[in-house]
Parts: C-alpha cells; structure tokens; sequence
C-alpha cells in the first residue's frame, strides 16, 4: 500500500507514477553492463577502457598539500556562501593571464561554483519559464538542457557535423526557435568531437546573442588543454561580455575532479542572477578547497604538462586507430578522439549504430568507448585511459590496436 502511495507522489519531470519503472535503458548503462558481463566472461584478460571522461591522475602533489595546509586552519572551516574574494581575484589574474581577457571584475563578474556540473543545472533556473528554448549542441553534455526541459522549456538541438567543422550552423535555426530562445550552449574545446572554435565563429556568436536576445553559457571544462598555441576564451572577444558567461572547471585543467570546484565570469547581470539562484542552493564548497584552487590558478604551468601528457597518448592513438581502418586526427583541445563508427565487420556483423558498435568493442575486445548517435554515428576515445608511466601506455595502444585488428572491421 505504502509503495503505491509512494508512487503517486514523484514528480511529472523524473517520470511521475511511472519513475523507477522505465524499461528502457540508456547508452551508458549499457556500457556499464557490457562492461561488467565481459569482466565476468573473462576476468583474466584486461578491459582497456576508453571511455572515461575524467583525469586518470591525481591533482599535482603542490596542490594536494596547499589543500592539507589550508584544511588545518580555523579560519576556514565555516559556510563559504558565494565564495571568496580571494578567489574571485585569482580566477580575475588566471583569465589575464592564460587567456588574454584583460579587465574582468572579480567582486561583480566572476563567482564560484561547485564543480561545472552544478552551474548548468543551475543556470535554467534563472532564464528558463515555460515556453522559453534553450539552444543546445548536439552531441554533448546535456545537463542545462535536462534542467531546462525540467523547467518547462523546451531544447532545439543544434547538430555539430564534421563537414562544418563541429561547430553549430546558427544560420540554420528557425524564426519560431530564434524567438523563444533565451540560451545558447556551446562547448569549446568540444566534448566529445574534440574541435575548438575559431575566432570568426565567437564574433558570430557574439553578433547572433546581441541580434537575437539571448545569453551565451560557454562551457569551457576543456579550454585551458590546447595543443596549438595560446589557449581561447569566449570572453576574449569583443562584446562576449555584453552576451555571455564562460565557466572554467579545475577538474581537466588540474586533475581536480573530485575536488568539486569551478567559477564562472561575464556578464555582469547573468553572474548576479546564477548568484541570487546559487545562494538558494548550497552554501559554498570547502574554503579550504577554493583556496587550494587559488595555488593551482596560480601555476598554470601544471596544465600544460598535463597537456604534454595527453598530446604524446592522443598522437600514439591516432596512429594506432588510423592502422585499423579509422579516420582519427590529433584534436587541436580536450582530450578526446572522435571518429566514424564502423559499419561492419567481415566477421558476418553488421552494425545498426555507434551504440551496437562500442557493445561490440566490449564484448569482442574488452575495449571500452563512448557511442554518439546524435549526428552521424561515432565513437568518442578518450586518452585518460590508465597507464602506469610512458612505457605502459605504449603497451595499453599496442594491446587496443592488435584486439581492434583482430575484429577485421570495414568501414
């Protein structure tokens, strides 16, 4: 009796009387449950898994212990609210810095966040009523879309192709799309494609916010892992103040991820707005954490070796892919391969999509990647695969090249 009653209660936006009862089954649940069936099938062969999306390391050891330093003190056991000035003044330096965006106000236009996932979900909450579109990439992260389909908006998806370069065609959005739309997603260096976003298209974006109306939300998680020169943000073009935030994660730029830790800048009126919803969330991540943030804005040099790293598994990996039949080149940011799925096998195995693929991969090879449906059927590499030291990751490339040869595929 109590279950049905229960029942009745959950929300039409998780599913309502029908929560919990759902038969379908989502892409990364089926990863996980290949994932599991294989090591059970053969639990002395290792699962080469590349389909993680997080750092395979730890945060640098200079961090650790300005974090062990901070968590001592007294001063910093507290509630942290909206964050601290002093964090604030540091992200203000790193984005001058790393960046080149000059004259950002660290007390108005930059707030903290617990992680970048948290500001997605939060962002809908403070532009999104019923009605209003979000503008979202696709294939991609798709928090704030969930969140503001929770809200009563609605997602005009935006397909990223390669023959335009993974960046969205917003020419191609519709007049009824334009005038509902209130946010638009971008995500540069992009996951999963791996593309970064040129100059000309951020002046673009920046002329299409301020003729339609609406605010930019740039995720920028992968920004500060570039491979060709100087790292771009949104902000550093003229007038993307005036139309959008940027929000920069510690978790890929200092293998910070569990650390929880993020801040966003722009927009003076947007940044107060996230705030005013943010203070009704949470009460702050861990003083102690944001300061240990500061040291590592501080020494930006930690992500660039961290850069060096992913470039030299990226380039064994493209060439190790390219040898089994794939079209792989080395992204110019992120830390990720994405490449044409194959549609067979001469094996006699014939693939509907990307999703029947990476099972296949799992099940067949005890390799492990992300599947993309959403435009053209891909699969999404990730170079954070473990590996003990240099030598190690040249043997896991060689082991994922001989099992991906052996599958025969055809493309």
């Amino acid at each position: 009796m109590s279950e049905n009653y229960m029942q009745g209660l959950f929300a039409k936006r998780i599913g309502g009387s029908s929560f919990g009862k759902e038969t379908k089954i989502y892409k990364f649940e089926k990863i996980k449950r290949a994932k599991a069936e294989a090591k059970r099938r053969s639990p002395n062969t290792e699962l080469l898994d590349f389909g993680v999306g997080e750092p395979d390391e730890m945060a640098f050891p200079i961090v650790v212990e300005a974090l062990k330093h901070e968590c001592a003190k007294p001063e910093n056991r507290g509630y942290a609210d909206n964050g601290i000035f002093e964090l604030k003044e540091a992200a203000a330096k790193y984005l001058e810095k790393v960046y080149g965006v000059a004259g950002v106000e660290p007390a108005k236009e930059i707030i903290h966040s617990i992680g970048s996932k948290p500001a997605l979900a939060m962002i809908p909450d403070a532009f999104i009523d019923h009605g209003d579109a979000v503008l979202m990439t696709v294939p991609g992260y798709p928090i704030m879309a969930t969140h503001a389909e929770w809200n009563g908006g609605r997602v005009v998806k935006l397909p990223l192709r390669e023959e335009n370069g993974f960046l969205p065609d917003l020419d191609a959005i519709g007049a009824k799309d334009l005038k509902d739309a209130k946010l638009l997603y971008l995500n540069y260096p992009n996951n999963p494609t791996g593309a970064t976003a040129t100059e000309e298209f951020f002046k673009k974006t920046v002329d299409f916010a301020l003729k339609n109306k609406v605010l930019v939300v740039h995720d920028a998680a992968y920004a500060a892992l570039s491979y060709e020169g100087r790292p771009m943000s949104f902000l550093s073009v003229p007038g993307a103040k005036e139309v959008g935030i940027e929000i920069h994660s510690f978790s890929k730029a200092f293998n910070m991820t569990g650390w929880r830790l993020a801040f966003l800048a722009g927009n003076e009126r947007a940044i107060s707005a996230f705030a005013h919803v943010k203070d009704n969330y949470d009460s702050g991540q861990f003083i102690a954490i944001q300061k240990a943030g500061i040291y590592a804005l501080d020494h930006p040099e930690i992500t660039e070796k961290i850069s060096v790293k992913y470039k030299r598994r990226l380039k064994l990996m493209v060439d190790a892919l390219n040898s089994c039949g794939f079209s792989a080149a080395v992204p110019k940011g992120s830390f990720y391969l994405y490449v044409k799925a194959p549609k067979s096998s001469r094996k006699a195995v014939f693939f509907e999509d990307s999703e029947e693929v990476s099972e296949y991969f799992i099940k067949e090879a005890l390799i492990s990647t992300v599947p993309w449906d959403d435009a053209g059927h891909y699969l999404r590499f990730s170079a954070t695969f473990m590996a003990r030291d240099k030598e190690d990751e040249y043997r896991v490339i060689e082991e994922m090249k001989r099992r991906l040869k052996n599958l025969e595929l055809e493309f």
